[in-house]
Order: structure tokens, then C-alpha cells, then sequence
């Protein structure tokens, strides 16, 4: 274990900022601590807000418990325990009677053995009250004061840290060595208090020793870097993978130590932590066993490797096997570690002071997609209100000869699987740093961006174009496809993996990438051959975002932008990539429920899939009708009138949902309703009146009723509603899935591609009866527009710009 620095009289932290994880995920962190050499912890209950507001009040008896048993095990794995308060939210500094209850609570945290303590003063209002204002010469006096009052009731501790309301160079005002702040602080503040900064930014790319001798000259100490390279509080799609990166080793000799500040998910941290730990190591002159000289790749790939049999452990949710926590604290190749006998293994319990998880994830949880076996089904039942009730819950249209068959060219998902290497690699390169991507999704970004750019080469009206343009667009079509195949690949693994604390962690993210690449596959490949070219690329979805992948969305948004200046990531910036990109509530709501391993894929309509859409929609029919069909009923009739005419008439607006067993579901579109309905009457009404003649009592009277309805269907809508809302959406094939985010992402696709050829909004009519489908279009942001007015039976129409 390594034991604390001294450099310039002070102690050396080398420190893990705290999340408020349980008691049990901490337990395991101060483990891997103590094998990878990390000597110092922060309990930050100022993410808190409860801790935030009453700093004020002392712990219950039960928090004390809490308190004191986190403490000793912090210290029985030789860790400095730093306890932190954040009371500048609404102390008053000038009262006697606010310092009072501040040092009651730090003293009492102090009876329960605790030695380190940190007063932090960030994200608050300079603003001073009155009374403050008539007691200190400045905001920062009043801090100064407060804290060198506390520090010396405390005895002086060893360890005890300031946080700087500016704390970073761009909230420094007028700058770093002109700022009054921070001058106040360098001269006033106790010389053996240590003062915390962030960098250049909040979330600084690089830091280096000539970036922090400006601010290391006014507060006349080295400061302690508060380093929040992989937190991910401000963005709730993104998770941070990737090695530490971007400090020069050089640094440690010019700090008074380091703070990382984490992911909010615990089981996202191992990576950081571990190639924390490696830089720290590298350039230490008693290490001659290692590399002198950090390698962030190299340190991701020693990472990498003992994740690898982390990943693959069979862990419940904040909890360990015994088997693996032996195995964390046992050495391996690259981490020097203490004896065994020195790291007394410990148990992930549930403890009583655990979050409830977002989804079970416990034996009497709905299982995983199981695996299938030719001619099986998944079951549809679980489904919340929301989701279009088109057939009985917990089933589905039995397969059809030959329909199971599909799954041959499917790598089925099942079991309590191996997450590979490869997959684990790519997870990181989704999911890297705040201002690079990995490799992975530098590849899918541009590739994306470059196929956006030159979709005239295969549009349906282009021009002759040359041969080897358009294998070029479409090689690196194929290149995207596999990727988003590979991604999905991913978000199956992970659900069916072993270990389920990492399910519950990560799996909020993976579900929303594979989601986003869905859609973003069926829209390439519905580029092909029927997006159609416009006259002028000028002010079109073409233009916007031209970003080439290579670093995030934030940096084409000025230099050194923060990372939260555009928020989503790989995902986000592959929305906005897609023609309704800026239409966030398609792309972002809550998981499911029940996590599942299905397999699904997003594609445009072929016509072979007539028989297959026909076959369904005849089914969900005849449940309407308590499941007896009439032998004199023709068995495409159902079909005719449902699919039929945008089948026929505009199958590019067609888009077919599958799984591993074929074809499950599909959303209709129409570009332009006027056109449309003209079309129809014009071929396909004509057509249906020849396919189904009144032959007297020869036809059923219900295929008669049905073609009565077709001819109703072509009614007309008001101008006013046209105007606005050209084109149309057809739900008569919209599945019914434990997963409902698959519904909307089948029907984001298909608004993705009436966005791209010129549609400026879109409606849908559905009967006042059907709640579970007016439901789920409210919550695709469809409004009411028409109640019982579209046509001559009652219908609501609903619609949303695009």
C-alpha cells in the first residue's frame, strides 16, 4: 500500500472523490483503492441536497452508525477519510450562532475517528447578506475567515482541504492573477490549508505545469486538483470509460494532490480508477519494475484486461461475491498489491441504506429473452398503458411456416452470457472522455457525416451518377450498418450478462445508444434510393452539423467550450446528424421497466414482406372480432385496407420492425395526403373494386363492409389541417413490446424520413376509443388537432410539426 508523499512539508493526496453510492459499493472501492495505491477518499455529502441544506443539524444515532463504520473501514484499508460540508448555500458568515452549529457537526464527525475534513465553497452566489457585508471587507474575506476559524477548532488537522467559489480560470474574474478572490485567499488563508482548482475549465482537457503556475503564484501553495475528467452529473446520457488523460506526470511534483471526481454509476469507475492509479505510478524513481512513461492507451489496456474478470462475475446490484471480492484484492500482473492476508475480503450486501434500483434485477424479475429455438416466440405481456394494444398481452401472432427460419442469420441472445473484449472496447469508445470520442464512434460520426453529405449519389431523382461514387457510399454505408448490428450486439450482451450490477448501471446508456443507432441504421439505409435531391442544398438537414467525428459536438461550438454546451454524446450527435435531430423528445425518454435481449432491427419495407405484414394485421383483426373468420372471407381483405394503398402507392415511407424470427411489426407513412388520395382513386380503389366484385350472396357481407371502409378511408381532411400537417402516419401494424422505446424508435424513423424529403409536420387519425394509442402519440409529442370532424365517422386527429 502506498503510504502518503511529503513535498513541501505538506502531505500528498492522491485522492477518489466520493459518490453517494451504499455502503457496500464504497466497501469495494476502498479495496481497489488499496491495491492500486490510491491513498485518499472524500465523503462529499454536498451532492446531497438534504446535507447541502442542513449542515446545520448533527446525525440521527443510525447516520452515526453509518458514519463510523465507513470511516474505520476506509482506515482499516490505510485510507485517508476526508469528510466535506458545503455550507455556503445559505450560511450567514458574520453569525456566531451559524459557526457554532458548523463546528458542532464537524466535531461530532470528528468523535467518530475522522481526521480530514474539507470546506467547499463552490457553485454559490458571491452575493453577501447585510450583516456579512458590514462584518468582511469581501465575499472571499468572509470564506477566509470562516475556514481558518474552523481549521484551527479542529486542531490544525493534517489533512484539510478549501474550495474556492472560483475555482477554475474561467470563473475568475477579471482572470487568475488579476482576480481579488483568489488574492484574498493566497494571502489570508492559512498556509497549510490546502485550496482546490479545477484547471483552465470546470472540465479541463489538458492540464500542465505551466498551466498551473499562474494560479500556484497567487495562492502562494500548490493547489490540490479537484479533477473532473470523468464526472458525469451534467449529462444524463453520457458515461465516461476512457483511461486518465491529458495530465502530464510531471504534475506530481507540483501539486499538493489530486482529486478524481467520478460517473455517478459506481460500476462505471473501474477504468478511471485503475488507470488513475498508473498514472500516479509511472515517473516514481522506486517503480523500476514498470514504464517510467504514461501511456494512456497502454494504461486502458492493463485496465481493460482485469475488468475483463470483473465484468464477467455473477454480481446481484450493490452487491459481490465472495469470490470476486477476493479476487480485486488479489495481485495481478500490472498493480502492485499488498498480501492477501493484508486485504480481508468483503461482501457487496444489500444494505439498508441502498437505492432502489431502477428495474428488479432479482430472481423474481421477468427474464431476459431467453433463447429461441426455431418456430418460438417471445411473449408481448407486460406492457404499460401507453403502448398500442393490438393484440392480447403476453402474446403474439404465432410464427408462420418458415418464419422461425429467420433466425438463422441472427446470433441469438440468451443465457447469462460472456461480454467479449471486442464488445467491451467498443463500450469504452462510445463512451470515452468529455472532449474525445474512442476510436468507435469516431469511425460511426464520420462516417455518418460523410454519407449525409453526399446522399445525392444515390437519391431517387439524382442524376446519372458515376458507378464508383456510388460504391464508395455505400462501402461506407456498410461500415455504419455493421457498427450499429455491433452496437446492438452490445446492449444484448450486456442485459444477458452475469454480472447485473453493471446491467443496472450502464444499461440506461446502451439501451439509449442502440435505440439511437436503430434509427440512424434504417435511415441510412433508407437513403438509398429514395431520399430525393434537392434543387438546393442550401438551409436543408444536409447542412447542419458538419462536424467530422473526430472530437465531441461541444468543441464545434467555440474553443475550449465545456463539455455540457452539447449534451447526448455519441447518441446526441448522432441525432443530430438525423433530418428531426432537434427534436429531442423522440430520442429521449426513460428505459423499460424489464430489460430485454430481443434482438431488433429497423429497416425499410421490400415487397417480399407483403405476405408476412398481410399475414399479422388479418390476425390482430380477427381478435377484434373474437377470432372467427368466415371461409367465404377473402384472406387479403384485412390486409388491402390497412397496408394496401401505402404499400402500393408509396412503399419508401414503409418501415418494417424485426427480431431474430422475422418481421414483428411495421409503421406506414404518406408524404402528401393530397397526392395520395388522388393516387387512390385514381388505381387503387379501381384495383380493389375489380379484386372484390358484388356478386350477390356470394360475397361475405363483411368483406362488403370492409371495402365500404376502404372507400371511407380516402376521405378528405380540411385544408386548414393539410397546410400544416401534409403528410400522414399509419399505426395499423405498431407491435405491442416489453420494450415500447422499440415503438417509438420504429416511428422516429419513419418521421426521420419524411423530414428528409421536405414534410414540415405529420398527422394521425385514431378512434376516441383506442386510449393506449392516443397515449403513446401524446407521449411522441402529438397534439389533439380534429375530434370528430376529419371525416364521416368519428376519428381524433392528432399531429406534430416536424
Amino acid at each position: 500500500m502506498h503510504t502518503p508523499n511529503v513535498h513541501a512539508g505538506e502531505s500528498r493526496l492522491d485522492c477518489f472523490y466520493g459518490r453517494p453510492w451504499t455502503m457496500d459499493q464504497r466497501k469495494v472501492l476502498f479495496q481497489w483503492m488499496q491495491s492500486w495505491g490510491l491513498n485518499t477518499y472524500l465523503y462529499g455529502p454536498k451532492d446531497d441536497l438534504k446535507h447541502r441544506l442542513l449542515w446545520r443539524e448533527v446525525y440521527s444515532h443510525e447516520e452515526e452508525g453509518q458514519l463510523r463504520t465507513l470511516i474505520k473501514e476506509a482506515q482499516s484499508r490505510g485510507l485517508k477519510f476526508v469528510y466535506a460540508l458545503s455550507p455556503g448555500q445559505d450560511i450567514v458568515f458574520s453569525s456566531s450562532c451559524d459557526l457554532t452549529l458548523l463546528k458542532r457537526k464537524l466535531r461530532q464527525v470528528s468523535d467518530l475517528g475522522c481526521q480530514a475534513f474539507a470546506i467547499l465553497f463552490d457553485d454559490i452566489d458571491h452575493s453577501m447578506c447585510q450583516a456579512d457585508s458590514e462584518a468582511f471587507s469581501s465575499f472571499a474575506h468572509a470564506q477566509v475567515t470562516v475556514t481558518n476559524e474552523i481549521y484551527r477548532f479542529l486542531g490544525e488537522p493534517a489533512v484539510f482541504l478549501f474550495c474556492p467559489t472560483e475555482y477554475c480560470g474561467s470563473l475568475c474574474s477579471p482572470s487568475i492573477s488579476k482576480s481579488p478572490y483568489l488574492q484574498t485567499v493566497g494571502e489570508d488563508l492559512l498556509p497549510n490549508i490546502a485550496v482546490i482548482w479545477t484547471g483552465s475549465k470546470v472540465i479541463s482537457r489538458k492540464l500542465s505545469v505551466d498551466c498551473l503556475a499562474e494560479v500556484e503564484s497567487v495562492l502562494q501553495r500548490s493547489p490540490l486538483i479537484w479533477d473532473n475528467l470523468h464526472a458525469n452529473d451534467y449529462d444524463s446520457r453520457r458515461l465516461f470509460l476512457g483511461p486518465f488523460k491529458g495530465r502530464e506526470p510531471q504534475l506530481r511534483s507540483h501539486l499538493r494532490g489530486l482529486l478524481l471526481n467520478p460517473n455517478c454509476e459506481f460500476e462505471a469507475n473501474y477504468i478511471p480508477l485503475h488507470s488513475l492509479a498508473s498514472w500516479y505510478r509511472t515517473g516514481i524513481k522506486e517503480r523500476k519494475d514498470e514504464e517510467c512513461e504514461y501511456c494512456p492507451d497502454r494504461a486502458l489496456s492493463a485496465a481493460l484486461h482485469d475488468w475483463m474478470q470483473e465484468l464477467n462475475q455473477p454480481l446481484q446490484a450493490g452487491r459481490q461475491s465472495t469470490r470476486a471480492d477476493q479476487r480485486s484484492s488479489a495481485p495481478t500482473t500490472r498493480c502492485k498489491t499488498p498480501d492477501k492476508s493484508d486485504c480481508p475480503s468483503t461482501i457487496r450486501e444489500t444494505s439498508a441504506v441502498a437505492k432502489l434500483p431502477v428495474f428488479p434485477l432479482n430472481s423474481s424479475s421477468p427474464p431476459s429473452s431467453p433463447t429461441k429455438v426455431k418456430g418460438e416466440t417471445e411473449g408481448r405481456g407486460g406492457e404499460k398503458k401507453s403502448q398500442p394494444n393490438h393484440q392480447p398481452q403476453g402474446s403474439r401472432p404465432s410464427a408462420p411456416p418458415g418464419r422461425g427460419q429467420k433466425a438463422q442469420g441472427w446470433v441469438l441472445c440468451g443465457g447469462k452470457g460472456l461480454l467479449s473484449e471486442t464488445q467491451v472496447r467498443l463500450l469504452v469508445g462510445l463512451y470515452y472522455l468529455p472532449h474525445e470520442h474512442g476510436p468507435s464512434a469516431q469511425k460511426l460520426l464520420q462516417d455518418l457525416t460523410w454519407l449525409k453529405a453526399n446522399c445525392h449519389l444515390v437519391s431517387a431523382n439524382s442524376k446519372k451518377t458515376p458507378p464508383l461514387k456510388i460504391d464508395e457510399w455505400r462501402g461506407r454505408s456498410s461500415r455504419v450498418l455493421s457498427l450499429c448490428e455491433d452496437i446492438a450486439q452490445l446492449h444484448c450482451s450486456v442485459v444477458n450478462g452475469a454480472n447485473r450490477a453493471v446491467l443496472y448501471d450502464l444499461y440506461p446508456y446502451v439501451w439509449d445508444l442502440r435505440n439511437t443507432a436503430l434509427v440512424a441504421k434504417a435511415f441510412i439505409c433508407w437513403l438509398d434510393g429514395r431520399v430525393l435531391s434537392d434543387s438546393s442544398t442550401l438551409a436543408t438537414w444536409r447542412n447542419c452539423f458538419h462536424w467530422c467525428g473526430k472530437t465531441t459536438g461541444a468543441d464545434q461550438l467555440g474553443v475550449e467550450s465545456e463539455p455540457w454546451t452539447f449534451k447526448g454524446g455519441v447518441s446526441g450527435e448522432v441525432q443530430m446528424l438525423l433530418p428531426i435531430g432537434s427534436s429531442s423528445d423522440l430520442f429521449t425518454h426513460p428505459p423499460p421497466l424489464f430489460p430485454t435481449s430481443r434482438l431488433y432491427n429497423i429497416r425499410p419495407y421490400h415487397s417480399k414482406d407483403k405476405l408476412e405484414l398481410y399475414r399479422m394485421v388479418r390476425q390482430l383483426h380477427l381478435r377484434t372480432q373474437g377470432g372467427q373468420e368466415s371461409s367465404a372471407s377473402h384472406p387479403d381483405i384485412v390486409g388491402d385496407r390497412c397496408l394496401g394503398p401505402c404499400l402500393a402507392l408509396c412503399p419508401e415511407y414503409c418501415f418494417i420492425l424485426e427480431d431474430e424470427l422475422g418481421a414483428c411489426g411495421c409503421v406506414l407513412g404518406i408524404l402528401d395526403v393530397r397526392s395520395f388520395a388522388k393516387r387512390c382513386q385514381a388505381s387503387w380503389m379501381p384495383a380493389m373494386r375489380d379484386k372484390y366484385p358484388p356478386k350477390g350472396g356470394n360475397t361475405h357481407p363483411n368483406t362488403q363492409d370492409l371495402i365500404q371502409l376502404m372507400e371511407e378511408d380516402q376521405g378528405e381532411y380540411p385544408d386548414s389541417l393539410i397546410y400544416h400537417f401534409p403528410s400522414q402516419l399509419r399505426l395499423d401494424a405498431l407491435p405491442e413490446l416489453v420494450d415500447v422505446s422499440v415503438s417509438r424508435t420504429l416511428l422516429t424513423a419513419l418521421l426521420t424520413a419524411l423530414k428528409a424529403n421536405g414534410s414540415q409536420g405529420v398527422f394521425c387519425e385514431v378512434q376516441p376509443t383506442d386510449r393506449q394509442r392516443l397515449e403513446f402519440l401524446t407521449k411522441m409529442g402529438f397534439l389533439e388537432i380534429l375530434r370528430g370532424e376529419a371525416r364521416s365517422r368519428e376519428g381524433v386527429v392528432l399531429g406534430r410539426l416536424l
